[in-house]
């Protein structure tokens, strides 16, 4: 059944069992979701679940097909008309042709979800890796303990097997301490909205999630009025307005950004996947935070970014921690391509399905 509120509950236990339809009542309204796990709406939401996966699934195909998004009511906050939805018509097929459709659109939305889990999978082992290389100093001081080797041979022989002390701390004999600075360099290539062809993509902050490298959504330049900044593929691009938001990701294709967005690059290729590292960290961002300025919108900015100071190794060891954190940031820029592809799929199926204007060929 249908719900909003009335229903007692807590944010720490889950409201429904899942399969659920999650439909935005206020503030987003009208925004269909889909949830296969236990979840729990909040009261701005109406929502429906069942324990058939296929039914609910395809409910949820056809509810998306409708447009609720267009049916806000004309208030200060969007809401959503109940019995303007109620009275919107649609086509039910029989149940097995529900059951195919929930299991055709289905399909993408499952290899997009995995290609999603995927890319998160690669980031954590990246992260890991570089903080027991470079802020940890794992291999030196495994070698320091009489640890036996745990990378290969080559790997292993470029990390010295003793610290030293310095102005962060110990760090790595034959390291030095420099400014992020001295192996990156921001990209300041502005641009006029009149020179920006209309299809060149467009990312802004809200296309950037937080904490997550993986930038799989862009809009296109359709329409601004305002200068922005060029990127290019494999660009570094940091959230610089409200920066604790931890918006830092990889550039997945040229274009342009919103100037609120710092454009960063590496002075050489090899110092990539180091910068990376840095500037995607919890400790980075919080030195942004630390350093912005602006009370209610605070900002942080290049000259104080590339202040910050680490522990530079040799180049030899900046290459070889490239080589691996280059062919992750591939991966995950193939698949975030890939799921647009699928995703551009089933928009187009879609309402073409759930009308009847397609049917599935029975065998």
């Amino acid at each position: 059944m249908f719900g909003s509120n009335g229903v007692v509950g807590y944010h720490d236990s889950a409201l429904t069992d899942g399969p659920t339809i999650i439909i935005g009542r206020k503030g987003t309204a009208g925004a269909v979701h889909y949830s296969p796990e236990p979840c729990y709406p909040i009261d701005t939401t109406f929502f429906f679940t069942d324990s058939d996966t296929d039914l609910v699934r395809f409910k949820y195909y056809a509810l998306s097909s409708l447009g609720l998004g267009d049916m806000n009511t004309d208030s200060a906050v969007p809401g959503l008309n109940r019995n303007a939805a109620h009275a919107r018509t649609l086509n039910i097929p029989e149940e097995p042709e529900q059951r195919a459709i929930a299991h055709v659109l289905g399909t993408l939305d499952d290899k997009i979800e995995l290609n999603r889990k995927m890319n998160q999978t690669l980031e954590e082992m990246a992260r890991a890796i570089f903080k027991d290389w470079f802020v940890d100093f794992g291999p030196t001081r495994a070698k320091i303990e009489g640890r036996e080797a745990y990378l290969p041979a080559e790997v292993w022989g470029l990390f010295p097997d003793r610290l030293v002390t310095s102005e962060l701390g110990e760090i790595p004999e034959g390291w030095e301490v420099k400014a992020l600075g001295d192996v990156a360099v921001q990209r300041r290539s502005g641009v006029k909205p009149e020179e920006i062809a209309p299809d060149t993509p467009y990312i802004a902050l809200e296309h950037m999630p937080k904490r997550c490298i993986a930038l799989s959504e862009w809009g296109n330049a359709d329409g601004l009025a305002s200068s922005k900044f060029r990127f290019e593929r494999g660009d570094i691009l940091f959230g610089k307005l409200r920066p604790y938001f931890h918006k830092v990701g990889v550039a997945p294709v040229d274009g342009v950004c919103s100037t609120d967005i710092v454009v960063v690059s590496p002075l050489s290729d090899h110092w990539f996947g180091f910068v990376l590292g840095h500037t995607s960290s919890a400790e980075f961002v919080d030195y942004t935070d630390a350093t912005s300025t602006g009370t209610r919108m605070p900002r942080t900015k290049w000259t104080d970014m590339a202040r910050y100071r680490v522990a530079l190794p040799n180049d030899e060891l900046a290459r070889a921690f490239n080589e691996v954190a280059q062919q992750w940031i591939e991966s995950m820029l193939s698949a975030i391509h890939e799921s647009r592809t699928l995703a551009t799929q089933r928009d187009t199926l879609l309402p073409k399905l759930v009308s009847g204007e397609v049917e599935l060929v029975k065998v």
